[in-house]
């Protein structure tokens, strides 16, 4: 189980002060972290450690992260808001 503390300190650090990213990514870790698996986890605070303008590119869907795994958090991230 996700401890509360985890949580908070992932909603905090999901802030980003960018109003498109805040949007994508504090509901994200309100409602869908808790019940990501250990890899995706480890993943999406893999995620946060991006640079603001690099995240915003690829949830624009202007750019793709390299990294292939974060490129897959990114796309589940946005499925969540814009499913197919």
């Amino acid at each position: 189980m996700v401890e509360e503390v985890e949580i908070n300190r992932l909603y905090w650090h999901s802030r980003r002060g960018m109003l498109e990213l805040d949007v994508l990514l504090v509901p994200f870790t309100k409602e869908v972290y808790a019940t990501l698996n250990q890899a995706d986890r480890g993943l999406y605070v893999r995620l946060l450690e991006c640079e603001d303008q690099d995240m915003f590119g690829w949830f624009m869907e202007r750019a793709e992260s390299e990294d292939p795994e974060l490129q897959r958090m990114v796309r589940m991230i946005l499925d969540r808001v814009q499913p197919k």
